[in-house]
């Protein structure tokens, strides 16, 4: 599903509540550094679009009416959340973006919180860190402990690396959201206790503030993948509960 505006929503998300959406990608057109098999803006190839990125002055004006909209509506929003079709640490004024979006929140809806939906491919390049550590809520997205089935989920850009990426994310110092689908495919890897337990050192490499851990909600390029209940991955990261850890669990 391709998102037709820059700014869209709110929507109900169950992971932020009343979300409103920038998407910093073309419209109608994905861009992403991964090609995930459960991604429900389908297969990169699939979503190919010559416009133009939004540039930073168009975020602006079209954030700044549909605030000013929403507050004479009265309506409430919990998150102004970039998202959309890919990864929108791509657009080259990210930062600058990130910087007009905090000053509009607090203008508008000083209350909401202002999250970014990562795949963390761009964490090491410091001025979008620096950008990230800005927000309130940076979600940074780790679905796999090895290089190898990061290839096979997330299918990124040449030149990834998983450990960059989480030497990276340690200058967060733990103040951020990582985040992991769990699902599954007869046709990949089954989850086993070595993969899950690579993962779960990850974990506690980064110490995140919060791990958001989700599964399938919506269809999928790939079909076949496998939906996990709320009771089945609250039980494969119970030792991460016990251990002090704040999971929240999203069927």
């Amino acid at each position: 599903m391709l998102r037709e505006d820059t700014v869209f929503g709110p929507i109900h998300s169950r992971r932020l509540g009343a979300s409103l959406g920038i998407n910093l990608l073309p419209e109608h057109g994905k861009i992403c550094s991964f090609d995930c098999i459960y991604c429900e803006c389908g297969w990169n190839k699939d979503g190919r679009d010559d416009k133009r990125l939004p540039s930073a002055a168009d975020v602006r004006s079209a954030l700044e009416d549909k605030l000013a909209a929403l507050k004479r509506e009265g309506v409430h929003i919990d998150s102004i959340t970039f998202s959309g079709d890919g990864e929108p640490t791509l657009n080259p004024e990210f930062p600058q973006i990130v910087d007009d979006t905090l000053r509009l929140r607090d203008e508008f809806f000083p209350g909401a919180r202002v999250s970014v939906l990562s795949n963390a491919t761009r964490v090491h390049v410091p001025e979008v860190l620096e950008a990230l550590r800005k927000v309130d809520s940076p979600i940074m997205k780790i679905d796999a402990p090895t290089d190898e089935l990061v290839a096979l989920i997330d299918r990124p850009a040449p030149g990834y690396s998983l450990r960059r990426t989480i030497d990276s994310l340690k200058k967060f110092e733990g103040d951020f959201i990582l985040q992991t689908m769990f699902q599954s495919s007869t046709e990949f890897v089954r989850p086993s206790p070595e993969v899950l337990e690579g993962w779960k050192e990850i974990v506690r490499e980064l110490h995140p503030r919060e791990i958001m851990v989700y599964t399938i909600d919506r269809p999928t390029p790939m079909v076949g993948l496998e939906k996990f209940s709320v009771e089945r991955m609250r039980s494969l990261v119970a030792d991460l509960i016990e251990e002090g850890f704040n999971v929240d669990i999203k069927g």
